[in-house]
Formats: structure tokens, C-alpha cells, sequence
């Protein structure tokens, strides 16, 4: 298995299935004792670097979060060489700064997911792991994303929390009353277990999330549509290319 440095992995979600720019070779699909990723590893460069990506919900959007193989996935990241992972999440909005198209850079995360194998610490034999989890996201990598940002051009808010439900489905308008009650300022559903598995790996791990959409009865928020968050998502994604060369070039 190539496990060449790899200077930045990038996860994509819902609408990211490329990334735009690299030049990529012949994809990766390593075996790992957790099962089959969501998809092949991309490796190739980018900015002049070696970066790799993964769609997370595979490259046609086959896989529903809720049966993400999200240990594979960052397993393999792992073991073919990456100790960075830029997460791209597209969310919904539920704070009156996160509106559609926007690009956030959350600090904080909860999680009400279920039933998701959650840890490296499941099979019978596997050393317990028990992580600090208190700043979800790397804060040396955060703060390079936002420096990368800010050195592009690219508005960007600095903070937030992301509220990580189960889907597929969206939510209703109660349980997003109840998420903003809690504090959050984001609601997707592939944050999580994808932060902890990281933090267990000792990956520098942070999330830039991609608003497609107000959550249910947010901002100007009726019906939600797969094609608008897909037309949202495409014009949010047309800053990543200059965030990720600034963001690299920093490496």
C-alpha cells in the first residue's frame, strides 16, 4: 500500500463527488478490516501538493449517511498516508449568519445520531481509547483554514455548531426548534461519528461546511428540494479551489 505523505485528505459530501483541480493518478481502494469504503481514494496533486480525496457518499451519492462506512473510510485515509483531513459538510442553516451558499467553519459539535459504530474500540480485543473530545475540531487546523481563507478572499464564518442528525430524511420544524434550543448553528447529518473516529486516529481534523439550504423553519425556508441544495452547493463550491491552494500552500 502507498503510504507516501499525503499533505491534505479531503472528505466531500452531498454535491462535492470531484475536486476540482487535482490531477489525480490511478484511484485507491485499499481492503481495511472494517469492510469497503464509500469509494475510491483519489490521490494526485493539487497546488503542488499531494492531497487525496474521498466522496463520502460514494461518487454517484449511493451511500445514506446513517450507513456511511465512516471507519473504513478514515482508516484508509490513514493508512495510505494522511494526517490532515479537510471535511466538506453540506448543512443546512439554523443561525441567522449560516444562510444558503455560505461557508462556515464550526467549533463545536452535537451529536444525536444512533446506531452508528462509533469507535475503533468495538471489536472483542481493541485497545480502549478514551479521547479528548472537548474541541471537536483541531484548533491548529481550523485556524490555518481560516487564515487560508482570509488570505483568498473567501468569506468564511468563523465558528459555530453543528448539529449532527441521523437522515436520510430532513427534519421537522420541532426538531430544529429544539437543535437551535440546544445551541446549534448548523444541522447535517455526516459530522459525526467522522469527527471522534478522527480524533481516535490522531488525524488534525476540521470541517468546513457548506450551506445548501435553511433548515426547516429557518429564514425564508418552504420546501426543500435535492436540486436546490445541489444549485447551492455548486455555486458555495466555486471559493474552494483558492481556499485550497491557500490552505496548501501553507502545508
Amino acid at each position: 500500500m502507498d503510504t507516501e505523505r499525503i499533505d491534505l485528505a479531503v472528505i466531500g459530501g452531498t454535491g462535492l463527488y470531484r475536486l476540482a483541480g487535482l490531477e489525480a493518478e490511478a484511484p485507491h481502494q485499499p481492503p481495511t478490516k472494517y469492510g469497503a469504503l464509500s469509494g475510491p481514494v483519489r490521490i494526485g496533486t493539487l497546488a503542488g501538493r499531494r492531497v487525496a480525496f474521498l466522496a463520502r457518499h460514494g461518487e454517484g451519492h449511493s451511500v445514506p449517511p446513517h450507513l456511511i462506512n465512516y471507519r473504513a473510510n478514515l482508516a484508509a485515509l490513514h493508512a495510505l498516508g494522511a494526517r490532515r483531513v479537510l471535511a466538506l459538510n453540506t448543512v443546512g442553516g439554523i443561525g441567522e449568519r449560516y444562510g444558503p451558499r455560505v461557508l462556515a467553519c464550526p467549533d463545536q459539535i452535537i451529536d444525536y445520531t444512533w446506531g452508528r459504530v462509533s469507535t475503533f474500540c468495538e471489536e472483542a480485543g481493541s485497545e480502549v481509547l478514551h479521547v479528548d473530545f472537548g474541541d471537536p475540531y483541531t484548533p491548529a487546523l481550523r485556524a490555518e483554514i481560516l487564515a487560508a481563507a482570509a488570505a483568498a478572499g473567501v468569506a468564511m464564518v468563523d465558528g459555530g455548531c453543528y448539529g449532527a442528525t441521523q437522515g436520510p430524511r430532513l427534519e421537522t420544524r420541532a426538531e430544529i426548534a429544539r437543535l437551535r434550543r440546544d445551541g446549534c448553528d448548523l444541522v447535517g447529518m455526516t459530522g459525526m461519528p467522522e469527527a471522534a473516529l478522527a480524533r481516535e486516529l490522531g488525524l488534525d481534523y476540521a470541517c468546513v461546511a457548506i450551506v445548501a439550504n435553511w433548515a426547516a423553519g429557518c429564514g425564508d425556508a418552504e420546501e426543500i428540494t435535492f436540486q436546490q441544495v445541489l444549485d447551492n452547493v455548486a455555486a458555495a463550491s466555486t471559493a474552494l479551489p483558492g481556499l485550497l491552494e491557500a490552505l496548501l500552500a501553507r502545508a
